[in-house]
């Protein structure tokens, strides 16, 4: 990469044996259904995930969309985590595209709605009221620093959704990642949910694109969605072919980006005027505060680190920062990113 980029895993280039796949690529119309590379990549989604089928989509927050469209209608209503990213990061779609009234509830420390919450704001059936038609989940859990929730967590909410007749969609932006912190298989977490979404353009190093995975029928009707959200590529497997390197060459590295992420993290936990809970630090997300004694802003320290060693960081709220590893960051970009970070707090 031309600079030390931990601003996002979002910021990686694809591999050059993308690059490659991408060139020698054939390709049809995918609104046709004809586009082998594309069909190729969608019958290993649902393969990785366990599900039916698949639908390559532009980003997650389409698949997401999407998938939520599928399960629901306007004026229905979904439960789902107050700081998800379905509600924070995505414009608001579910309601303002949808129609579909979000009923959030508070997540914990790491992510997890109430398992008893969920089930006492289940409605019933009043002509008064929203109909219940799903809940919305997440792994890793982004806002709460990709904490990986457990395969138990999504078991006890398929218990409330079979006896009230929910379905359950999982925003698996980061699954992979969640899965191989936990040492298991994606199917693990996977086979608690009717539909879940995951990128390929995050930690898996793709440059475009996400899969939406559920049975046949809900695809079917999930292309249907795709497409009245402008969805419907066409010679998509040009992208495809990339997403294809991905899942078969990526997801066991991801061990890596979690193993930088901890050396980062331990080197800022050992650094005077940063604040680390290293407890939270299991994936490719690192969130880290200023001490109250330290004068700088985040932003200055940005900006600094940027003009001292091209090492760009994100902030995040008024006092914090957000870090996070990635194909392209190596154990030697982590040992500049806190020597430069030194050099900044002691100025």
């Amino acid at each position: 990469m031309d600079r030390i980029d931990f601003r996002s895993d979002t910021v990686s280039w694809p591999t050059p044996a993308m690059r490659e796949a991408m060139a020698k690529a054939t390709v049809g119309d995918d609104v046709y259904g004809e586009d082998p590379t594309v069909n190729a990549l969608e019958s290993l989604a649902a393969e990785k995930v366990g599900k039916e089928a698949g639908l390559f989509v532009a980003s997650g927050t389409m698949g997401n969309l999407a998938g939520i469209l599928t399960h629901a209608t306007r004026g229905d209503e979904m439960v789902v985590g107050h700081d998800s990213h379905v509600m924070m990061w995505e414009t608001g779609s579910v309601a303002s595209l949808g129609g579909i009234v979000p009923k959030t509830l508070l997540t914990d420390a790491y992510g997890r709605m109430a398992i008893d919450a969920i089930r006492s704001t289940v409605r019933w059936d009043d002509v008064h009221l929203p109909r219940h038609r799903l809940i919305h989940v997440e792994n890793s859990y982004g806002n709460k620093g990709g904490y990986p929730l457990p395969p138990s967590y999504f078991a006890a909410i398929r218990d409330v959704a079979a006896k009230n007749k929910l379905s359950v969609h999982l925003d698996g932006a980061r699954l992979f990642n969640a899965a191989v912190a936990h040492g298991i298989n994606a199917q693990e977490i996977t086979q608690h949910v009717d539909s879940v979404t995951f990128c390929l353009s995050k930690g898996l190093c793709a440059p475009v694109g996400s899969l939406l995975c559920g049975s046949e029928n809900f695809i079917r009707n999930a292309r249907r969605a795709r497409k009245s959200l402008g969805g419907g590529m066409r010679q998509a497997g040009i992208l495809a072919a990339a997403g294809i390197v991905a899942l078969e060459d990526m997801v066991d590295r991801l061990a890596v980006d979690h193993q930088n992420a901890r050396r980062l993290a331990e080197g800022l936990a050992a650094m005077p005027g940063i604040r680390i809970n290293l407890d939270m630090i299991k994936t490719n997300i690192i969130f880290f505060d200023l001490a109250d004694d330290v004068h700088y802003s985040p932003q200055e320290i940005v900006n600094h680190m940027r003009e001292k060693a091209n090492v760009w960081l994100g902030t995040r709220g008024s006092r914090g920062f957000r870090a996070v590893t990635h194909y392209w960051i190596g154990a030697g970009d982590v040992d500049v990113f806190l020597d430069v970070l030194e050099d900044s707090l002691r100025r």
